[in-house]
């Protein structure tokens, strides 16, 4: 009788580890499936939007100080129509502004730095807001945005000082 025990004793115990093992699979199709609804749930609310682009609401105003870029990209300006905020790259949309990285004459060039410097001083000004535009990026991933400082467009003025166009939906010439 022991030896009949002890068989039935060790099949329990291979039972019990094959159940053991066994349920280690639904619970894991259990989770995928509460995650994927977590996932799902998360895509159709605001707070899940704001984990995925990171980027400032519309209308929340931005209090932050811009300098030309350099090798740190955080929060700084490339040229009159792109700055980085908080390690997100911008576009502003309803502007063109000369070229700095790749001018087609030293004239674009001397106004793109200047727009780059104009754009710094327009941001520092005070807190401004990024309204959104017709689409959220660009082809570059770059965010599109309007910036706009007490309902009134950066760009805009940029354009009244000569150093931007307003986007028609391409680049324009400078030279």
């Amino acid at each position: 009788m022991g030896a009949t025990s002890r068989s039935v004793g060790q099949r329990r115990r291979r039972l019990g580890k094959w159940l053991g093992r066994a349920s280690v699979v639904p619970t894991a199709m259990l989770a995928m499936m509460l995650g994927s609804l977590a996932v799902l749930a998360l895509q159709q609310t605001e707070f899940g939007q704001w984990l995925a682009t990171s980027t400032p609401a519309a209308n929340a105003e931005i209090h932050t100080s811009f300098a030309p870029c350099g090798s740190d990209r955080i929060t700084c300006v490339v040229d009159g129509d792109t700055f980085w905020l908080d390690g997100v790259k911008y576009r502003i949309a309803d502007i063109n502004t000369p070229e700095v990285s790749s001018p087609q004459c030293a004239s674009e060039a001397d106004r793109g730095r200047e727009a780059g410097l104009r754009l710094a001083e327009l941001l520092n000004e005070g807190p401004f807001t990024l309204a959104p535009a017709d689409r959220d990026e660009d082809r570059y991933g770059r965010k599109l945005r309007v910036v706009e400082r007490d309902g009134r467009s950066i760009g805009r003025q940029l354009v009244a000082e000569g150093l931007a166009h307003e986007w028609q939906g391409r680049m324009e010439g400078w030279c």
